[in-house]
């Protein structure tokens, strides 16, 4: 291979995006072949691209630190296999009713004092009612008068649930693609990707800032996991926050069994999503427990610059506090 012919020697500007039409004349800002070959590249190169264009946006030596609380726990109506909050599993996990006041506030309160700056709230509902929705108003406010951002996931929303949120403060929303759309038949059949991308347009539309990631090491392809990003990549805008999960195995799921994900392709993930979404916040999400720190370090390294922090995540485990510490310390890394 000649000089001139190595993925080593081309220059960055081969693999920007290339416009391309979508349905309805918008123009795509990534299509899937240009995010694939992001995915192609020498790992060395790809993480010095994500490293370039993270350095350009933020500082690389910080990381946002979110809590993450489930305030309505299991029961479920949805059928995401990879979720022990499912009815249609049977994974241990007992359905709770949503939570009082004062215990968020004393949870959101030790998150605060712990370090994080965002608190994010999650109940297991297919779609909350209007109901449901003036609880959670109410949490939302608790949260806030603690002087942290407030974060919430709820499933589907009507336009006139966001908006409730919204006048209730609400800073961010989460609500996740998972996976690229050829393959989200795979996983869940009681919701639809079109579901997702209304829900996430109810939220734009209210002024709420959108976090929105997906699950990868499901057993999907390489390719679909640049089908994922992409899918991210080009809503518009492009979430303020994207959450990249690693899959948790939970005994009881479909998907308990499935092989695991290469750890170096996880990373790669990561460096995709920050060269994609320069201006987001990438959060390594769900799995950092099962990764280890020197891959975590990777990640960070790859464009991370935000993680949940507290030792549960909903249902599943996470480092506990001071494992994190110890972690960002060793790094040099600085919390907001």
């Amino acid at each position: 291979m000649s000089e001139l012919t190595s993925p080593v020697a081309q220059p960055i500007e081969l693999f920007r995006p290339v416009p391309r039409q979508k349905a309805g004349g918008a123009a795509q800002r990534w299509p899937v072949d240009a995010v694939a070959a992001l995915f192609e590249l020498p790992f060395n190169d790809l993480i010095f691209r994500a490293q370039q264009v993270h350095r350009e946006h933020f500082d690389a030596n910080e990381v946002q630190l979110s809590t993450l609380l489930s305030i309505k726990t299991g029961g479920c109506e949805e059928d995401c296999g990879y979720c022990p909050q499912s009815v249609h599993y049977d994974t241990g996990v007992e359905a709770t009713k949503l939570l009082d006041p004062a215990t968020v506030a004393a949870a959101a309160r030790a998150a605060r004092e712990q370090g994080a700056s965002r608190f994010c709230m999650g109940a297991a509902w297919r779609a909350p009612k209007d109901r449901d929705i003036e609880k959670v108003a109410e949490l939302v406010r608790v949260v806030k008068a603690e002087g942290l951002e407030a974060c919430c996931t709820l499933g589907m929303l009507t336009d006139t649930q966001a908006h409730a949120l919204k006048e209730a403060g609400l800073d961010y929303y989460n609500h996740n693609l998972d996976t690229a759309p050829e393959a989200y038949g795979r996983f869940i059949s009681t919701r639809t990707y079109d579901d997702r991308l209304q829900t996430l347009q109810s939220v734009r539309e209210a002024g709420i800032n959108v976090c929105c990631g997906g699950i990868v090491g499901m057993g999907e392809l390489r390719r679909e996991r640049a089908g994922l990003v992409a899918q991210i990549a080009n809503l518009d805008p492009y979430p303020q926050s994207v959450p990249i999960n690693q899959l948790v195995q939970v005994e009881g799921t479909p998907l308990h069994g499935t092989e695991a994900l290469d750890p170096f392709e996880f990373v790669r993930t990561i460096a995709v999503a920050r060269i994609t979404m320069p201006k987001a916040r990438v959060r390594l999400s769900a799995g950092r427990q099962q990764m280890g720190e020197a891959v975590q370090a990777l990640c960070f390294l790859a464009g991370a610059n935000s993680i949940f922090y507290g030792d549960k995540l909903l249902t599943t485990g996470n480092p506990d506090w001071a494992a994190d510490q110890r972690l960002l310390g060793a790094l040099g890394i600085a919390a907001r």
